[in-house]
């Protein structure tokens, strides 16, 4: 009761400060403007920066914009050249301004269309689908599951419901955290059946309906449906294949002051960057100085392919209990075994137990010894996704450069996707024509709150190599036709 209260009191305290609109400075703005080549006249060039960098979801819509005369200074050109780009900014309804209460960013007829379908388990058999990246189980599996079963004599006289976990396994996941530099003991371990159903539990705890939650854009689709289910109100942070921008990470810290954020640092789903140390200690200093408990997902933090030291976990960084890392072997081992878990404090495991009661008692007992088993052998079990990703990763960028060569994908150290940029944002379209050609990728606004990312698709290596290049070929054929026959998000052409 006391945590909804002081959620409710602080979602009062910002709707009396003006509340929800974000702003951004002349000088960070200008920053973000100069990353992108310079055209003529200028003032075009000014406002087709800002337009993608909303499209592209680093600068989120109902954002304020500064002040032109701000502006202009930060860039060094006349005020002239400012109010024209906002001008054209306006006119094309990006954004929005009115007398007296300033300009800030909107999406062009946001209020129609319906949003992508979810690009996850389409069903259909004949086509290949790139949008679900789950890999296939590990070798030697069955193996341990025939040994778990044979320990099943040894539970089968109780009751068979373990809230907190099978306790050998919360010594196995707390065992790998200390191989990997973070002190953790099995109390600090609460099993979860998935790391989906850890951060809805975590939501469920932590997040008040109207708190403010701050979130990546793009990320986790369903993470962030699990955001909006909990009647909290979502403010979004870019992040691209070249990682963070963390002046805009600490601005947003301390313009928000969010209750809670939920952040995926390892191998970044869709974007596959990967946060260094000095980044997460600041992202940890600014969460503990705005008051912010972080959800950090490390579904895929195992995964990684290129060679190279890992940073420690976030949660390494943490000094007063505010990090929640949620974890999973669906990823790593495979997504049959629906078993995640929840690093916390002790006190923080206890209440997660209370809220899961409300939807189920325990996990599998048989899953959960089995992938004791497996965990035993994770050395192993890295280095094996790891060549496997690799050829894998390899092929579908190599068919790519051959077929669609104006494409351009990232290349991730980690991860099981690709995220490409594209010429031109159809990526919506894309989709829908991939589907006639019998390929199922991801399109951006799947990994976004607000229909921005038109410009990018998810792309899944987790196929063989062979199936890979078909895939493409098969994209290749649903790009040309969907440039013959373009079909625009929200009913016109963003330029």
């Amino acid at each position: 009761m006391a945590a909804r209260q002081g959620g409710a009191a602080r979602a009062a305290e910002r709707s009396t400060a003006g509340g929800g609109t974000r702003r951004i400075n002349g000088r960070l703005l200008a920053r973000l403007i100069g990353e992108a080549p310079v055209e003529r006249p200028y003032y075009l060039s000014i406002a087709r920066s800002v337009s993608g960098l909303v499209l592209d979801g680093r600068v989120p819509t109902n954002t304020r914009l500064p002040a032109e005369r701000d502006l202009a200074a930060a860039l060094g050109v006349s005020r002239n050249t400012v109010t024209a780009a906002y001008a054209w900014l306006r006119d094309n309804r990006f954004l929005d301004s009115r007398q007296g209460a300033g300009s800030w960013t909107v999406l062009p007829d946001s209020s129609t269309g319906d949003p992508s379908p979810s690009p996850f388990l389409s069903g259909a058999a004949e086509h290949i689908d790139l949008g679900v990246a789950g890999p296939p189980a590990v070798e030697g599996l069955r193996d341990a599951a025939f040994r778990a079963a044979g320990q099943l004599a040894a539970h089968v006289g109780g009751l068979g419901y373990y809230p907190y976990g099978l306790p050998e396994l919360r010594h196995a996941v707390a065992r790998r955290y200390v191989e990997r530099g973070l002190p953790t003991t099995p109390e600090q371990i609460f099993i979860t059946n998935g790391a989906q159903q850890g951060v809805a539990l975590v939501l469920d705890l932590l997040a008040q309906p109207g708190d403010e939650v701050l979130v990546e854009s793009p990320t986790y689709p369903h993470a962030l449906d699990a955001v909006r289910r909990s009647g909290a109100r979502v403010r979004t942070v870019g992040v691209t294949p070249q990682g963070w921008d963390m002046e805009y990470l600490v601005d947003a810290f301390r313009q928000w002051r969010p209750s809670l954020g939920y952040l995926i640092p390892d191998f970044h789903n869709p974007t596959g960057a990967l946060m260094d140390d000095d980044e997460r200690r600041v992202l940890v200093r600014e969460a503990r100085r705005a008051g912010t408990h972080l959800v950090i997902d490390e579904s895929v933090a195992e995964l990684a392919i290129d060679s190279g030291d890992l940073p420690a976990p976030v949660a390494a960084h943490d000094t007063d209990g505010r990090v929640v890392t949620v974890g999973s072997v669906g990823k790593l081992l495979w997504g049959g075994l629906r078993v995640g878990w929840v690093r916390a404090t002790p006190p923080m495991v206890a209440r997660l137990m209370a809220v899961r009661q409300r939807f189920d008692l325990a996990g599998a007992v048989l899953d959960q010894l089995t992938t004791t088993h497996l965990l035993a052998d994770v050395m192993r079990i890295r280095a094996e996704r790891s060549r496997w990703l690799r050829r894998n990763r390899d092929a579908l960028l190599a068919a790519l450069r051959d077929r669609l060569p104006d494409w351009r994908p990232n290349v991730p150290g980690g991860g099981l996707v690709l995220w490409a940029a594209l010429p031109q944002p159809v990526a919506s379209a894309l989709s829908a024509a991939s589907v006639r050609h019998g390929v199922h990728p991801a399109a951006g606004p799947v990994f976004g709150s607000d229909g921005t990312l038109e410009r990018y698709l998810r792309l899944s290596y987790t196929r063989p190599p062979d199936v890979l290049a078909d895939a493409v070929d098969r994209l290749a054929a649903a790009y040309a036709e969907t440039l013959a026959h373009p079909v625009q998000p929200h009913g016109r052409l963003y330029v």
